[in-house]
C-alpha cells in the first residue's frame, strides 16, 4: 500500500480504460437495438421471431450512425469536459500570483517527484473537498474550494494535493473521465429512446401487418423495454465497479509524498461530511477527494468511509487519529468561534464570578454616564454602589 504510482495499478487502470471504452460501444448497440425492437413491437402486428428480425434489420441500418454519433460524444468529451466540469462547478484557473501558497506546495511535491505541474483551479464554495481531472498531461488540473483553503493548515493542503497528484499519477482520473462519458451517452441515448417512444409512439411503419399470425408485440415491447433498463443501470454499475481501492492507494501515495501519515488523517477528519459541492453531479462527486453521498449501506458508496481510509493509514503509515472534528458554530452574540459563551469584560457583568463571590449582579450598570440602578434593593447591604475600581465593601 505505502508505494507511489503502483506499477500494476497503473496498468490495471490502463486495461480497465480500454475495457470500458469497448463496453461503451457495446451498450450504445444495445440501446439501439432495443429501441428497434420495442419500435416494432409497436409498429408491426407479427410473431416475435419476426419482430426480432425486423429490429436486427433495424438495428443493422443504425449502428452506423450510432457509431459516428458515440465517437462524436467521446471526441467532444476527450478535448471539452474540463470546460464542462467547470462551468457546474465553477472553478477557474489560477497562477503563482494569484495564490503563491497553494501553488509553491504543488509545485513543490510536483518537483520532488520529477512530474510536470498540472494546473491549478479554485472554486468559490464553503465546502471542503478538491479533485483532479484531465486526459494527460497537457489537460491535467487539480480544483480546491476556497473552504478547504480556509480551514486546513498547510502541511493538510499539501496532503490533499500529494492525494490528488497520485490519482494523476495512477491513472485513476482518466479511468474516471471515461467512466463518465460512458455514462453520459448511455443516458443519453436511453433517454432519447424513452422521448422518441412517448412523444411519437415509434410509428416508424404506420401500424403495418405482414400477414402472419400476431402475439409477438407484447413480448417485443416487453424484452425492449428490459434491454434497455439493463443498459441504463449497466452504465450506472460501471462507475461504482471501479475498484474503491484507489483511494486507499491515493491516499498512501500522499503519505509517501509528504511523509506526514498525521496531516493525512488530519485532513480527512476535517473534510468528512463537508464535502458535498452545490450544483455538482453525481459524477463529478465521484472524482472528489471525498463523496459524502451514500445509497444503501455502502451499497452505493463510490469511495470508503473517512473510518476505514484513517484505519488503513494508522495500521500501514503509523499515523495517530485525532477522532472526529466538530464544526465549527454560528457565529453570533453570545458565542464566540469556539462556542464558548463571550468572556466579560471590563464593561459586561460576571454573573458566574459574581455568584461565587457571594454577591448578585446590579439590574443595570452604575457609572457617571449611567441612570442609577432599577432596582437599588437587589444589592446586598453589605454592598456599596460600585466603583470605578469595582464594588467596595464595609
Amino acid at each position: 500500500m505505502a508505494a507511489y504510482g503502483l506499477y500494476s495499478h497503473i496498468q490495471s487502470n490502463r486495461r480497465r480504460s480500454i475495457i470500458l471504452l469497448v463496453g461503451l460501444f457495446f451498450l450504445v448497440y444495445v440501446l439501439v437495438y432495443a429501441g428497434a425492437l420495442v419500435a416494432e413491437g409497436l409498429s408491426v402486428d407479427a410473431d416475435i421471431n419476426t419482430l426480432l428480425q425486423l429490429a436486427w434489420l433495424d438495428f443493422l441500418k443504425a449502428a452506423p450512425f450510432a457509431t459516428v454519433g458515440t465517437l462524436v460524444w467521446v471526441v467532444i468529451a476527450y478535448y471539452f469536459h474540463q470546460n464542462i466540469i467547470d462551468a457546474l462547478t465553477g472553478g477557474r484557473e489560477v497562477q503563482r500570483k494569484d495564490e503563491p501558497r497553494l501553488y509553491d506546495l504543488l509545485e513543490n511535491l510536483c518537483i520532488s517527484r520529477g512530474i510536470p505541474t498540472p494546473k491549478l483551479k479554485i472554486m468559490e464554495s464553503d465546502a471542503l473537498n478538491a479533485f483532479s481531472t484531465g486526459m494527460n498531461q497537457k489537460q491535467y488540473s487539480i480544483t480546491v474550494t476556497t473552504g478547504l483553503l480556509n480551514r486546513l493548515d498547510d502541511a493538510e493542503i499539501e496532503s490533499v494535493l500529494g492525494h490528488e497528484l497520485t490519482h494523476i499519477r495512477n491513472g485513476d482520473v482518466r479511468m474516471m473521465v471515461i467512466a463518465v462519458i460512458i455514462a453520459g451517452v448511455v443516458s443519453f441515448f436511453a433517454e432519447l429512446v424513452f422521448r422518441l417512444w412517448f412523444y411519437n409512439g415509434f410509428g416508424f411503419r404506420g401500424g403495418r401487418s405482414n400477414g402472419r399470425q400476431g402475439g409477438g408485440a407484447g413480448i417485443a415491447i416487453l424484452i425492449g423495454f428490459g434491454l434497455l433498463v439493463v443498459a441504463y443501470m449497466l452504465s450506472f454499475v460501471i462507475r461504482l465497479a471501479l475498484s474503491r481501492s484507489r483511494e486507499y492507494l491515493a491516499d498512501a501515495g500522499s503519505v509517501e509524498l509528504t511523509k506526514n501519515p498525521d496531516a493525512m488523517i488530519s485532513a480527512l477528519r476535517k473534510i468528512e461530511g463537508r464535502g458535498e459541492l452545490p450544483g455538482a453531479t453525481s459524477a463529478v462527486m465521484e472524482m472528489c477527494l471525498d463523496n459524502p453521498r451514500q445509497g444503501f449501506g455502502e451499497l452505493f458508496d463510490t469511495h470508503p468511509s473517512v473510518d476505514e481510509r484513517v484505519a488503513a493509514l494508522i495500521k500501514f503509515a503509523g499515523g495517530h487519529d485525532p477522532g472526529p472534528v466538530a464544526s465549527p458554530p454560528q457565529r453570533d452574540g453570545a458565542q464566540n468561534q469556539a462556542g464558548e459563551p463571550a468572556p466579560a469584560g471590563p464593561w459586561s457583568a460576571a454573573e458566574g464570578d459574581m455568584a461565587q463571590n457571594g454577591t448578585a449582579p446590579p439590574a443595570a450598570p452604575s457609572g457617571p454616564w449611567s441612570e442609577p440602578a432599577a432596582n437599588p434593593t437587589s444589592v446586598p447591604p453589605s454592598v456599596t454602589a460600585p466603583g470605578p475600581w469595582g464594588p467596595h465593601r464595609n
